[in-house]
């Protein structure tokens, strides 16, 4: 018989869930929280079911991880986010990787979760004070440069000189990228610029003394190319992106309900 288990993220922004059947991920759905978090958990649920033909009685345990992780009633349990993303690469790591440190680039905060070799937490830094180095920020920026957010990182790839942008104040680099636009400096130049100042911001978070071992990203910022292109230039050294970086926290939640039950 084919066992069943889901993880649900509860972000500040999009609620992710994931299915695993048997071990693997067998589907992962996004939806926008709303006001509701446990309504829209529970509609991501059953849409998941209906795409797998299972009842949510197949479902045999489910696990919340997340900011509004407390709240979500259909879940059986739940786990720290720092954990979740630990058991998710796990699953979504490419072959090859070999564990060192989670990059992962949420809508509201950016964290740094260093492993040993077995995918256990050591250690973690995290920025949730300031928007700068988040998903929010990017998606601010790219509203002043009349863009969409899928469309910054390719734009910033065909960059040929990337414009300095210092401020590392959310409110201030908003500033000093309509000033730029003001100034006539390319869309382009501005999106690369943006992308270096992010990187930075966060590698600034890394702990010298931890950094051995592989980097993987993981959430939204992932499957940004422009990101993804930025730490490479700046740490000069190849960054892995994990499979459905995204869903890496609930298909983590997944998998710790696999063992719970």
């Amino acid at each position: 018989m084919d066992k069943y288990y889901a993880g649900l993220d509860g972000g500040s922004t999009y609620l992710k869930a994931a299915l695993l059947k048997n071990g693997k991920v067998a589907a992962a759905m996004v939806s926008k929280s709303g006001i509701d978090n446990n309504g829209t958990a529970e509609r991501v649920l059953q849409k998941l079911c209906e795409k797998e033909g299972i009842g949510r009685e197949d479902i045999r345990y489910i696990m919340a991880t997340g900011y509004s992780r407390k709240i979500l009633e259909v879940a059986n349990d739940d786990i720290s986010e720092i954990t979740a993303h630990a058991y998710g690469v796990r699953l979504t790591a490419p072959g090859g990787y070999k564990p060192g440190m989670i990059v992962d680039i949420g809508g509201q905060d950016s964290k740094i979760i260093y492993l040993d070799s077995n995918y256990n937490v050591k250690n973690f830094s995290m920025n949730d004070k300031c928007a700068a180095g988040t998903g929010k920020f990017m998606e601010v920026i790219a509203q002043i440069l009349e863009t969409t957010i899928d469309q910054v990182g390719p734009l910033s790839l065909q960059s040929t000189a990337p414009c300095d942008i210092n401020s590392t104040c959310v409110v201030f680099a908003q500033s000093e990228v309509i000033s730029l636009v003001a100034r006539k400096f390319d869309r382009k130049d501005i999106l690369a610029g943006m992308h270096i100042s992010m990187a930075k911001r966060i590698i600034k978070m890394m702990r010298k003394s931890e950094k051995s071992g592989d980097i993987l990203m993981t959430g939204g910022g992932a499957l940004n190319t422009g990101m993804h292109h930025a730490f490479e230039e700046e740490l000069m050294r190849s960054v892995y992106i994990a499979k459905y970086p995204q869903f890496n926290g609930a298909i983590g939640a997944a998998l710790i309900a696999s063992e719970r039950g």
